[in-house]
């Protein structure tokens, strides 16, 4: 059972909260100058609203922090020649859709100090009163980058990034050739920016396709009941040992991912924590290998994902055994998984526009239970935790950080810092959701360096 605060779900009172002052911004710019051009989104770009997606990693020495600070931004300077969307801004086109400015404008990046705390001794497993202050908020640009230094020598490198310019897979790719140039090592593969593997086939028929089903034009979402509150929710960071990622698996039956079990578990809980809703829970599905399965591409840069998701009743839940459970996932992720769907989902698109369009998972679609909740899981399993070392070691610890502004739960697991298969757990959610999650006897455990 985790042991974070007395009323799971209470705000913090700011008496364990850390107190962060800035020192030092400037915005970094791409080491060599760039033909100012405009860069269109493809349609799987276009299904992303506009959101900023977190991601933070702690490092127990980082030594000099100005030399450190220095390293980072020089590196960053050398890296944006080649990742050159980041530097960019998005702008409306004529059409009023979302498209890339590559200008050259650069990466805002600050530095900051956490003075007289310890890095161990900050609560990252509660990120409203500690990873809220390391993690940026992006005010322009595509991206942005905090540096935040501690007492005993350590520091914190904190990223945010305009989610319709990339998915986690392609700022996965630029972490590691950002890394690598600020230690001096070879560059990476180069990213790809060609959008023409993308490119639509046909808008003749896309009514009735499973692209249909599980995305919705903007004006045709129903408006929230007029009586409805907005939203909570509350963050949480959470660590799952490797015995019990590999427990949950062998309980879901033969066949099911470690994500198909765990989305599975985390259905159920939702099930308790709502007893009176439909739970309505969506798995985001990349897209690549199925698009290109001779890896054409394993560079490309931009969004390539689907988000499936099913609703079941949250009696029927509580009824189904954890197998039967796994099984509806997998039913309906695999029907996701493939090429054609991919293929018919940027016809869907093209039908569409320029009106923006959302993925209904995100919206609870009900089943005749009353109202529903709705939770979707995005896996950060390629989060590549021993790649992102600057010079001063591989990270302590290492997540996501995604408090985004929607009704929807959003949980992602990644490969803990640690190693050995354990998993750390970010989860933003209701906070009924977080109690019932919190009561469990084992899984889930307080996250710490």
């Amino acid at each position: 059972m985790v042991q974070y605060l007395e009323t799971t779900g209470a705000k913090c009172d700011g008496s364990d909260e850390i107190e962060v002052t800035a020192t030092f911004a400037r915005t970094v710019a791409p080491a060599l100058p760039l033909q100012e051009h405009c860069l269109p989104l493809s349609n799987l770009d276009l299904i992303l609203p506009p959101i900023d997606v977190g991601v933070f990693f702690c490092y127990a020495a980082a030594g000099d922090g100005a030399a450190a600070a220095s390293t980072l931004k020089a590196a960053l300077a050398k890296v944006l020649v080649t990742y050159y969307p980041l530097a960019g801004e998005v702008v409306a086109n004529a059409a009023g859709e979302p498209e890339l400015l590559c200008s050259g404008r650069g990466v805002d990046f600050a530095e900051a100090a956490a003075d007289g705390v310890e890095l161990r001794d900050v609560r990252l497993g509660l990120p409203d009163e500690s990873v809220e202050k390391l993690v940026p908020k992006k005010k322009a640009g595509v991206m942005s980058v905090q540096v935040t230094k501690f007492k005993c020598g350590g520091a914190v490198v904190g990223c945010t990034f305009d989610h319709r310019v990339c998915d986690a897979y392609s700022f996965n790719m630029f972490l590691v050739a950002w890394a690598a140039a600020a230690r001096g090592a070879p560059a990476p593969p180069s990213p790809s920016f060609n959008h023409s593997l993308l490119a639509p086939r046909s808008v003749s028929c896309t009514a009735g396709t499973l692209a249909d089903r599980l995305f919705i034009p903007v004006s045709c979402v129903p408006p929230p009941p007029p009586t409805a509150e907005p939203p909570t929710a509350v963050n949480r960071i959470y660590h799952v040992a490797a015995a019990d990622v590999a427990a949950l698996q062998a309980s879901a039956g033969p066949g099911r991912t470690k994500l198909e079990s765990f989305t599975a578990l985390l259905w159920r809980l939702y099930a308790r924590a709502f007893p009176a809703h439909s739970c309505s829970m969506g798995v985001v599905v990349d897209g690549r290998a199925r698009v290109s399965p001779d890896g054409a591409m394993k560079p490309y840069f931009g969004n390539v994902l689907t988000i499936p998701y099913g609703v079941i009743g949250a009696g029927k839940l509580r009824g189904m055994a954890l197998a039967d459970v796994a099984e509806d996932v997998h039913r309906w992720v695999a029907e996701a998984a493939t090429g054609e769907h991919f293929e018919e989902l940027v016809d869907w698109v093209e039908a569409q526009r320029p009106e923006p369009t959302v993925a209904r998972a995100y919206l609870g679609v009900g089943d005749g239970e009353g109202a529903a909740v709705a939770c979707v899981v995005s896996s950060g399993m390629r989060l590549p935790v021993g790649e992102v070392d600057f010079g001063w070691g591989v990270p302590a610890f290492a997540s996501y950080h995604f408090p985004w502004p929607g009704g929807a739960g959003y949980v992602m697991p990644m490969p803990s810092a640690r190693g050995g298969g354990d998993w750390v757990v970010y989860v933003h959610a209701a906070p009924e959701l977080v109690r019932v999650m919190e009561e469990e006897p084992t899984v889930f455990r307080a996250a710490e360096m």
